[in-house]
Order: C-alpha cells, then structure tokens, then sequence
C-alpha cells in the first residue's frame, strides 16, 4: 500500500512538473554546475532508489564506483557525498563555515523548531546564543564533572536491575533497559526527576513521554518525500509533519508543566542542581537572552535526540 501510494504521487508530481515546464516561458540558456561525479539520475526521482533499504552500505558500493566524492540527485534535491578521511578534513576543516549549516528536514519544522533549535539553526548570532547558553550550562567541564555521581547512580540501577532478572529468571530487554537508563539520566541531568521506571509496565507517564521521544526520533529518522521535493511540504503526503507536530505539542506541555511547578517552588530551601534551574536563572536575569520558549526547545533538542532507543 505505501509503495503504491508512493509511485501515484511521483507520477502525479511528474506531471505537475511536466506542465511547470510546458506552461512556463523558458528564461535562456542556464549555466550547469560543476558537481562532482555520480550515478546518472533517473527522470524525477533520481538516484533515491538507489539508496536502498540500508543507504550507508549503498553509498559505500557507490563510492567505490565513482569515488570518495560524488554528488546525488535526491528528487529535486542535490547531495555531495564524502566517503573518506583525507575529503572529510578538507571539508570539515577548510570549508567549514560553508558546510557547518544542517540541511533542515520537514519533521523537525513544527512550531518552527528549526528556528529555535541550537542543531538546526545556520551560524548566526541566535546560533551563537544559544550554543554559548549550551556550552556553558550543559557540556562544561564543572557540569560533567558535578553529574559524574549521577550517571554511576543510573548504571548500579541498571546493573541491579539486570541481577533481578537474573535471580528470577526473566529475559532481560537490552535495548528497553539501556533506552530507560539513558532516558532518566537525562531527565535527572535536566530535571532531577526520572521519566521513565525500569522494567515497569504500568507507568503511564513514563511510557508516555518513550512514546512521545520514540515517536519523534522515528519521524526525524524516517525517509521523507517532502525533503526530496519541497513542494509537496504543503500536502504532507506521509503525515510526518502532522504527526510531529502532535508530539511536539504532547512534549512542550509536559515541559511547561514542570517548569510551571519549578517557578512556583522557586522559594524552597533546597533549590535544584540541574540544566533546568539553570536555563530559568538566565531566564529570570534577562528574557531577551533566553525565553521560556526557548527553553522549551532547547530541552526538546536536549531528550529525544539523545535518547534514542537501542536496537539489537
């Protein structure tokens, strides 16, 4: 069903291009640019089946064909691919305030996250902002250092956990309990609270918030029509954008929540040590810095993107 329903809208768009073309005036000659060798493109769709099912082993056979640099036609879309160390130097080296920005993807466009996420952003100065906000308050030296308890706390959990299903004789779900663990060392790094309970199956908050970051990973991970040609971002014919846009809402108002509870307790003696506390304390000094808004989408890019679930 999916493939039929794919190879009707290539054909319907194939004929919307076909009339683009007819109806309109040719502008003159055009100059081609100078990409670097691929595979010949087929007529609307590229080389996008040529991907396959597992696209890092196809651009590893392809590279061998036309070299560690070569260029993909990905419906209207153009990709160069670099496959080696010596390339990938000069690229990220030499060239690397041209490639630093993200090609920004359909699914991480509602509630125009792509203008508020620190991954998504070109290098500007909101980019700057943020990254400092980030570099500052998450990934500094004193602030892994002041989690290092914290994340040996979750691994004794997980290793205990595993001894009680040892002693009782139950499987043990590799990918569920690693995903949990890095689930709720994240959210206590984030929060000082856990999100999800290990082995539980009657948490109805904790399996909602892993529906909600399984939901979203899925969905930015997921091949997109609407990348490969952007006209169709107003159709959605895969429902990607609609569907994240669900879980994104579901997301910021489980954040709101806790950063609603975090503001009224703001008076308790016992103030908190985490990300959190430390966002809001920016927030509180100079909004125009960092709003709550912007603290929303920070914390969204900080969970479900990390926390990706296991497959073994």
């Amino acid at each position: 069903m999916d493939l039929a329903l794919t190879l009707f809208l290539l054909l319907s768009f194939a004929v919307w291009l076909w009339l683009l073309r007819v109806l309109k005036p040719n502008p003159g000659p055009r100059k081609s640019a100078n990409f670097p060798p691929g595979p010949k493109p087929l007529p609307i769709i590229g080389n996008i089946l040529e991907l396959g099912e597992k696209p890092h082993q196809s651009l590893a056979k392809l590279s061998k064909i036309y070299g560690p640099l070569m260029s993909l036609k990905l419906g209207t879309m153009t990709a160069v691919v670099v496959s080696s160390p010596e390339i990938a130097k000069i690229v990220l080296q030499k060239y690397d305030q041209l490639f630093s920005s993200r090609t920004q993807v359909d699914a991480i466009r509602p509630l125009d996250h792509h203008k508020h996420s620190v991954a998504w952003l070109p290098v500007d100065n909101q980019w700057r902002k943020l990254r400092k906000v980030c570099k500052e308050n998450m990934f500094s030296v004193h602030s892994l250092d002041g989690s290092q308890g914290l994340r040996r706390e979750k691994l004794r959990n997980l290793r205990d956990y595993v001894d009680e299903c040892c002693v009782n004789g139950q499987a043990v779900d590799i990918g569920g309990a690693a995903f949990t663990t890095t689930l709720n060392l994240l959210s206590a790094t984030l929060f000082s609270m856990e999100f999800a309970t290990l082995g539980s199956a009657d948490d109805s908050t904790s399996q909602e918030f892993r529906d909600i970051v399984v939901g979203i990973t899925s969905l930015i991970g997921k091949p997109n029509l609407a990348d490969y040609f952007p006209r169709l971002r107003l159709v959605d014919p895969q429902g990607i954008f609609r569907k994240n846009t669900f879980y994104f809402n579901k997301c910021f108002a489980i954040f709101d929540e806790i950063i609603r509870q975090r503001l009224q307790n703001s008076d308790s003696s016992t103030p908190k040590n985490d990300m959190l506390e430390a966002l809001l304390e920016i927030n509180q000094k100079n909004q125009s810095e960092l709003s709550l808004h912007d603290i929303n989408h920070l914390l969204l890019k900080a969970i479900p993107l990390k926390a990706l679930p296991v497959k073994l």
